[in-house]
C-alpha cells in the first residue's frame, strides 16, 4: 500500500511510502484482537477494591437475643450481614487481574489493528518533525494542518521525544507514542493514525526483529 508524505503544513510531497502487506494488509483475526484488547484493559485495573467481612469489624460478639421464643428471626451478633452497618457477604479482596498472551498472539493483534486503519483509509504519513521546545500551540497548528484537529489521533514516532510529548499532553484527543511502546487498544480507540516517515520505517524493523525471536 502506497501513501503520500505530506509536510509539516499539509501539503503533499514528492516522496511516497510503501506501508508493508504483511503489517497492513494481512487477514485480520478479530477473536485474537478482542484478547489483546481485553488483557491492555485489565492489565491497567489496580484491583484494590476491599470490603470488611464478618470476622475484620469491630464490635461485639454478643448475642443480641435468645435464639427461640422471640417471634422474629434468629440473630447472632451486631456484625451480622443482616443488620445495619453490618459486614458484608462475600465482598470484594484485593487481586490483580493481569493475565498473559503469547508475544505471537499480541504481534498478530497489532498487524490486524492497523490493518483495519489501512482498510479505512485512517492513516496520515508525515515526514519527520522535532520541536526546538515544548509547545501545546505549536503541536495544535500541526493537528490542524494535517486535518486531525477535531479527531481522536494516534501520533507514532520513531522513538520517544521529549518535547513532542510535552506538547501533546494538554490535548484531549491526541496521544502520542514511540513505536516500540505501540499497542492494539490505542490503534483501535484512534480515529486517525498519523506516522511519521521514520516511524514507518521503525515498525517494519520492530515486527522483523520479532519474526526473527520467534523463529529462533
Amino acid at each position: 500500500m502506497e501513501l503520500k508524505v505530506v509536510n509539516r503544513a499539509g501539503e503533499p510531497t514528492a516522496k511516497v511510502v510503501n506501508l508493508p502487506d504483511t503489517i497492513f494488509a494481512i487477514e485480520p483475526n478479530d477473536h485474537v484482537i478482542y484478547m489483546d484488547v481485553r488483557q491492555f484493559l485489565a492489565n491497567q485495573r489496580q484491583g484494590t477494591h476491599k470490603a470488611k467481612e464478618r470476622s475484620e469489624l469491630s464490635g461485639s460478639t454478643r448475642k443480641l437475643k435468645r435464639q427461640k421464643g422471640t417471634g422474629g428471626a434468629r440473630a447472632g451478633d451486631i456484625n451480622s450481614p443482616l443488620f445495619r452497618g453490618g459486614a458484608r457477604v462475600f465482598g470484594p479482596r484485593p487481586r490483580c487481574y493481569r493475565f498473559k498472551l503469547n508475544k505471537q498472539v499480541k504481534d498478530l493483534a497489532r498487524r490486524g489493528a492497523l490493518t483495519y486503519k489501512a482498510k479505512d483509509n485512517a492513516i496520515v504519513v508525515v515526514e519527520d518533525f522535532q520541536f526546538e521546545k515544548p509547545s501545546t500551540k505549536e503541536f495544535v497548528n500541526l493537528c490542524k494542518s494535517l486535518g486531525v484537529d477535531n479527531k481522536k489521533s494516534l501520533f507514532l514516532l520513531p522513538k520517544a521525544d521529549f518535547f513532542v510529548s510535552l506538547s501533546s499532553r494538554n490535548l484531549e484527543k491526541v496521544r502520542v507514542m514511540p513505536v516500540d511502546l505501540l499497542n492494539t487498544y490505542r490503534v483501535l480507540e484512534s480515529q486517525v493514525l498519523v506516522l511519521t516517515v521514520s516511524a514507518v520505517g521503525e515498525l517494519s524493523s520492530l515486527f522483523a526483529r520479532e519474526e526473527s525471536l520467534d523463529n529462533e
